[in-house]
């Protein structure tokens, strides 16, 4: 059983930490470049995002759940685990801090476009911060995999 839960919490961080790095440096600008309408690109990428924030729910979960029952206590001395819990704290502050916060300005603007609104600027500090978030979210995950391939995880 020990290999299984190993290989389940490996897939775990490959799918969470890939899937972040394929939809926000691969998959986002790729929409953004070849879809005329700026709109559609981003409704279609947030759609993306809010997928993979429930992605890294639940990967998280059971990440710190798997971190928490090998390691028990030590585990809060672990850099591994507040890699994994700073990183699903982004999780939630992103999707549901936010975006319900982009998706109200969005409703608020319309029937124009948030880009073509008195909103713009506002959206546009939200969309900032929803890319920081995302972007600190990503760093980490990349650390996690570096920690996980030293076999440091766990």
């Amino acid at each position: 059983m020990r290999g299984l839960a190993s290989a389940i919490y490996n897939t775990a961080v490959a799918v969470w930490v890939g899937g972040l790095l394929a939809i926000g440096f691969i998959a986002a600008p790729v929409l953004f470049a070849q879809l005329a309408d700026r709109a559609i690109a981003g409704n279609i990428a947030g759609a993306m995002f809010g997928v993979m924030a429930w992605v890294g729910l639940v990967c998280g979960g059971y990440l710190i759940l798997v971190v928490v029952i090998a390691k028990g206590w030590r585990a809060i001395k672990s850099g591994v685990f507040w890699i994994l819990l700073a990183m699903l704290a982004l999780t939630v502050a992103g999707h549901f801090g936010v975006q319900p916060i982009l998706a109200q300005l969005k409703a608020d603007a319309m029937p124009r476009q948030v880009m073509e609104s008195a909103l713009r600027d506002r959206f546009t500090t939200w969309h900032g911060v929803s890319s920081a978030l995302y972007l600190v979210q990503s760093l980490l995950g990349i650390a996690l995999a570096i920690l996980q391939e030293r076999g440091k995880a766990r």
